[in-house]
Formats: structure tokens, sequence, C-alpha cells
């Protein structure tokens, strides 16, 4: 996780599905990783509110989170993988949520636009985005030709393997956000004309 302090909450009445929960409405363990996540951002977005009310859900997740950033794709792979998978998804919340991220790590707008649309300057991230937007399309059903083009562009097969746990994590969080409903409490990002 990446301190979003930068970006403040934005106003949004947009009506969520699941009960936004606050740490002092949570049992004392789901307080406890409440407020660890809001001192780690500075802040708890909505997403974490919502998902406080399955206390597995909240730790399923943060358990896999923090066992992916240990890995070797760099933060900045990470949110560009996020940012393709959301847009071909169609989750708000993530756009919107990665967008700000992205930015704190030092995208373009033009970059980050490029990355919702599975592009990027950098071959090899390019290659990553491509295998991302793969899984998500193919349902997980690769080609040896989709493997072979990741190989070429030099990740090897632990690469590989985080950039499937990268795109398995943003899809769980697509569709927790979808299904919820999750009101979008970072800066909003624009509709892309071209829809993937």
């Amino acid at each position: 996780m990446t301190r979003t302090e930068n970006f403040p909450a934005t106003k949004e009445f947009t009506m969520s599905q699941f009960r936004l929960i606050e740490p002092q409405q949570a049992s004392p363990e789901t307080r406890d990783q409440l407020e660890a996540i809001q001192s780690k951002l500075g802040r708890l977005p909505n997403m974490f509110k919502a998902m406080a009310n399955s206390p597995a859900t909240l730790s399923a997740y943060m358990g896999l989170s923090e066992a992916a950033a240990s890995g070797r794709l760099s933060p900045q792979l990470r949110e560009q993988v996020a940012l393709t998978v959301s847009e071909r998804n169609g989750c708000q919340y993530c756009l919107a949520a990665h967008s700000a991220v992205g930015k704190m790590l030092g995208l373009s707008s033009d970059e980050i636009l490029n990355n919702r649309n599975a592009e990027a300057t950098d071959p090899s991230t390019a290659a990553a985005l491509t295998f991302a937007a793969a899984l998500v399309d193919k349902h997980g059903k690769v080609s040896e030709a989709d493997i072979d083009a990741l190989s070429q562009a030099g990740l090897d097969d632990g690469l590989i393997a985080e950039l499937v746990t990268a795109t398995a994590l943003t899809t769980l969080t697509n569709y927790f956000n979808l299904t919820a409903g999750t009101p979008i409490d970072f800066p909003r990002v624009e509709a892309l004309v071209a829809t993937v």
C-alpha cells in the first residue's frame, strides 16, 4: 500500500451497496486492521470500509496484497498492471485509485492513459501489460505465444507468476468494488473514448 494523503477523499454521493464500516463500528480485530491501514495510508479509503463487512475478506485482501508487494515486480509496474486490468473490468473505483497512486509513483497522465489501454513506452512493461490484458480477456487461458512474448521481453517464470498474482489481486478488488458499489473517494478519471 502507498500513502494516499496527497489525494484527499472526494465528495461522492453514490449509494454504496455495502455498509461502509468505520473503525469505531468494527470488531476489535477488524478495528485494528482498519486503524493500521489508516495509519499507513494517511486516511481510510472506502474500499477498506466496505471490505470490513467481512473480516475474512479484509484479511484475505491484506495478506495477498502484502505478499505481492514483497515480490520482484516494482510498485510502478504493479500499478500499471492494475490500470490495465481495472480498465478491462470496467471498475471506476479502482481506475481512480490506481491513477492516483500511479501519479504518486511518477507515472505521467499520458502514461496512465496508455497503461489503461495495455500500452507502455518501455517494451518490457508493454509486454507485461499485454499479458495482463490477455489474462483478463482469456479468463486465464493464455497461450504458449503469450508466455513466449514475455520470455522474449526478458521476464522469467517468477516474474510471470507475479504478473498473474497482480492481475488476480486487481480482479479481486475490481469485482469487490463493482459488487459493493463502493463510492469513489479518489479523484475521478475520465472514461476512455475508445473502450477495450
